[in-house]
């Protein structure tokens, strides 16, 4: 199901099926403390550079994935250093249901450098700076590495 984290929504090993309603049925995981819903916030990633990777000074790339099912990721922006905030170009995506790739050439000068990211969706929301990890209700915050160029 689009829009909830896999232990909501996932099956992977089917032992026995019950018919029932949302409301009248209690998961593994909600036992365990999570959420009964499970929602995908939106959110965005750096995969490029991966943490801790040296980088060479000059020109280089800053890219990730951004999501927020269904709705949509209508802009990435990302701050280097606590600078200002840069808008990434974004790949098509496949649907509103789909991660969305998006990049952002930079020139990287030697050092140290702290590199965030942050999306926004098509109705207007920008991600939320707060950090919270996935339990119980799914994670949020801006999304950081620190690069090292030399």
């Amino acid at each position: 199901m689009p829009g909830l984290y896999g232990y909501v929504s996932a099956t992977k090993w089917v032992v026995d099926l019950e018919v029932t309603r949302f409301d009248r049925a209690t998961g593994f995981w909600t036992t365990q403390g999570w959420a009964p819903r499970g929602p995908i916030k939106l959110e965005s990633r750096i995969d490029v550079p991966r943490p801790g990777d040296t980088v060479p000074a000059g020109d280089a790339v800053i890219a990730g994935v951004a999501w927020q099912q269904h709705t949509g990721v209508s802009k990435v922006e990302v701050s280097v250093d606590d600078g200002p905030w840069v808008p990434a170009e974004l790949a098509p995506a496949t649907s509103v249901d789909t991660w969305v790739q998006w990049r952002l050439p930079w020139r990287a000068e030697a050092g140290d450098h702290v590199i965030r990211c942050r999306a926004t969706s098509r109705t207007g929301e920008v991600q939320t700076a707060h950090q919270a990890p996935p339990a119980p209700d799914g994670a949020s915050g801006w999304h950081q590495v620190t690069a090292h160029v030399g």
